[in-house]
């Protein structure tokens, strides 16, 4: 592991110990400032009103994929990485046709990182994610017998897995509870006002901070149709938002 330099000051020790990247961003945790056009900000029924709205939209990708029976660590950490950088829309038929032709290790191992690469050909980055799909079937096979340990420092060592892929795979395959932040989840916190973080990995550390802990694994099957729907990235849909009263609005100059 490569070194990562002195450990910090004991008074700056970030809330989170997920990563040094997270401990440098230094999130700032704190209810959403008072308005006197909002009501406070109750994320038991913020949770509530946005569950209530995304029950019939499409579910986010590794929820459908576990719905479907590709449950398993392995077809779960598979499926995040196909994902990066990539519409659920796009990656969750490639997933679909890959954990068809090999769902275990020891499928995916024999199969060609050429072979992985037709298979995943829509998806973003696909030649280099099928050389790391391939790489991560051999390690898991010869290292750990074939089956991944439910465990976030062994997924985290696997080339290009970090805390996004590793926390949401564990909280579907593992009942792990853990936050994954992708890009809906920083946006959509940070626009309500629940925490002000810079990034998505300090948004993850101001979330584990305050939010509670029944919520953990729900908050991204919740808010990523929610961030694709509603609280969009461009001209989020304010008029029609469930949680527009107690949202805070940050950074919105340019809603519908």
């Amino acid at each position: 592991m490569a070194d990562r330099g002195p450990t910090p000051p004991r008074h700056r020790r970030a809330p989170s110990p997920t990563s040094a990247r997270t401990a440098r961003a230094r999130p700032e945790v704190s209810e959403p400032a008072p308005r006197p056009d909002k009501v406070p900000f109750d994320i038991d029924d913020v949770l509530a009103r946005v569950r209530h709205t995304v029950r019939d939209f499409a579910d986010a990708a590794m929820f459908a994929l576990s719905a479907r029976g590709h449950d398993s660590l392995f077809e779960q950490l598979v499926a995040c990485i196909l994902s990066i950088r990539t519409l659920d829309e796009v990656s969750l038929p490639a997933a679909l046709r890959l954990l068809e032709r090999a769902s275990t290790p020891e499928a995916l191992a024999r199969l060609s990182p050429a072979t992985l690469d037709t298979l995943i050909r829509p998806v973003t980055f696909h030649e280099a994610k099928a050389h790391q799909l391939h790489a991560i079937a051999v390690r898991t096979r010869d290292e750990f017998a074939g089956t991944l340990p439910c465990d976030a420092q062994v997924l985290q060592s696997f080339k290009g897995v970090g805390p996004k892929c590793a926390h949401l795979a564990l909280g579907i395959a593992c009942g792990h509870e853990a936050i994954s932040v992708d890009i809906h989840v920083h946006r959509v916190t940070n626009r309500w006002g629940y925490v002000k973080a810079p990034t998505p990995e300090a948004t993850m550390a101001a979330l584990e901070a305050q939010l509670p802990r029944r919520y953990w694994v729900e908050l991204n099957r919740l808010l990523v149709p929610f961030g694709k729907h509603v609280c969009t990235g461009s001209r989020p849909k304010c008029s029609t938002c469930p949680v527009l009263s107690a949202c805070r609005q940050v950074g919105v100059t340019n809603p519908r």
